[in-house]
């Protein structure tokens, strides 16, 4: 049985230099075992600095897989792109030798994909580490609770993968894990600062509504070893 492990640091340099530490011994652990590891991360400005310092691990790269927890449905070289954020961040140095898989397709909308993305996911082992970012909304991968089709993403019986997402409170479709899909790993991580988000997050520990608050349907489970790591 598993609960929320709280990892708190006094500052985000040092919480950014110990996650990467910790990522880098699991996916070793993971490549000593099975000869491979998986890594799913999240987008966003808050993982940057850990991305920088994950990026130059020793460890055998080649030997990793890594993909995201969701995607926003633009061009890989565009602004908002996760894939571009994660090329320019964290597929360099020595991780340049990872080998990643992208969310986005060259479907116009992103329902037309999800069939597709969800045979290229089934094909990925049971994930080692997941690492999730949040939103002021709750929200966590683009889980969103304004969004129509979150029932369906955080369906324990649903055998998706991913589904299409459409926010009304932000911009751009979505392709999402679904939270089956997300469950499917080893570890899960929350990675957030601030204040203000560490008040959204234990709102939606007290309140237990993954529906208003997505990241508890995360919080809250007890199968996957998860830790929160945290830092003003």
């Amino acid at each position: 049985m598993s609960e929320l492990k709280y990892c708190n640091f006094a500052s985000r340099d040092e919480l950014d230099s110990a996650l990467a530490a910790d990522v880098a011994a699991q996916l070793n652990a993971a490549i000593a075992r099975r000869g491979e590891a998986s890594l799913v991360v999240s987008g966003g400005s808050t993982p940057l600095k850990f991305f920088a310092r994950l990026s130059v691990q020793p460890l055998p790269w080649e030997k990793v897989v890594i993909t995201l927890a969701d995607e926003r449905w633009v061009a890989p070289d565009h602004a908002d792109s996760n894939e571009r954020l994660l090329r320019e961040h964290l597929l360099v140095n020595a991780a340049q030798a990872a080998r990643f898989v992208p969310l986005k397709t060259a479907e116009s909308r992103a329902e037309q994909a999800e069939t597709a993305l969800a045979e290229v996911l089934a094909s990925l082992p049971e994930f080692d580490v997941v690492i999730l970012g949040m939103g002021a909304d709750g929200h966590t991968a683009s889980l969103f609770p304004c969004a129509e089709q979150l029932e369906r993403g955080l369906d324990l019986e649903s055998t998706a993968a991913c589904i299409a997402v459409q926010p009304t409170t932000a911009a751009h479709q979505r392709m999402s894990l679904t939270l089956p899909r997300l469950l499917q790993s080893r570890r899960l991580i929350v990675h957030i600062t601030g204040a203000e988000k560490k008040a959204v997050l234990d709102k939606a520990l007290r309140e237990k509504d993954e529906r208003k608050w997505p990241i508890y349907a995360i919080a809250a489970q007890r199968d996957v070893p998860v830790s929160l790591y945290w830092s003003e």
